[in-house]
């Protein structure tokens, strides 16, 4: 396993596992201490894992933590999806910064997301499990979302938006979000 620095997101790497394939499938690893600890993150940090499971189109996002916020480690283990960070961290110097990722259940390759950063992600195929691994236990009163289809976030999702949550229909834009966190 590999650990790639995402120079557009101050702090944020890529984990590309290296399978092992054969005529049964493959087994890979996807998760390494000694790696996640060579690039300075604490792997004892990590408090709890959970996993998504999305239809195709839909899209989970605009998310982030308030408070201390939240790193997360991001791995799409089944299907596919693009994936998308946006640094919201002031003091970053990749502030308002975005990236793209087509994260993939064929190359397990997880995504290591700073606290500070907004997340979210659109299926790509029928189903899409996502698995996080979270530094935080969740606190719903710090749950921040940020519209998915904010004009200024300008995000290109690759295939039309089926369906998103309630919360996310309803998030504020980036720019509300950026003046109540003042």
């Amino acid at each position: 396993m590999k650990a790639i620095p995402v120079p557009a997101i101050a702090g944020a790497y890529l984990f590309e596992p290296t399978p092992y394939v054969d005529n049964r499938g493959f087994f890979s690893r996807t998760f390494d201490r000694e790696v996640v600890k060579s690039v300075g993150i604490d792997p004892d940090s990590f408090e709890q894992d959970s996993v998504s499971r999305s239809a195709i189109g839909v899209v989970r996002g605009m998310h982030l933590r308030g408070g201390k916020g939240e790193a997360k480690l991001v791995r799409c283990s089944y299907g596919e999806v693009f994936d998308v960070v946006v640094d919201l961290r002031p003091d970053s110097p990749t502030y308002r910064n975005q990236e793209y990722f087509t994260l993939s259940g064929s190359t397990q390759v997880s995504i290591y997301i700073p606290a500070g950063c907004a997340h979210g992600f659109q299926a790509l195929t029928d189903p899409a499990d996502v698995s996080y691994r979270i530094d935080r236990t969740h606190n719903p009163a710090e749950d921040v979302t940020i519209a998915f289809d904010d004009p200024e976030l300008a995000i290109s999702w690759p295939i039309p938006v089926t369906l998103i949550s309630e919360r996310d229909k309803q998030a504020p834009s980036l720019a509300e979000v950026l003046k109540m966190s003042r």
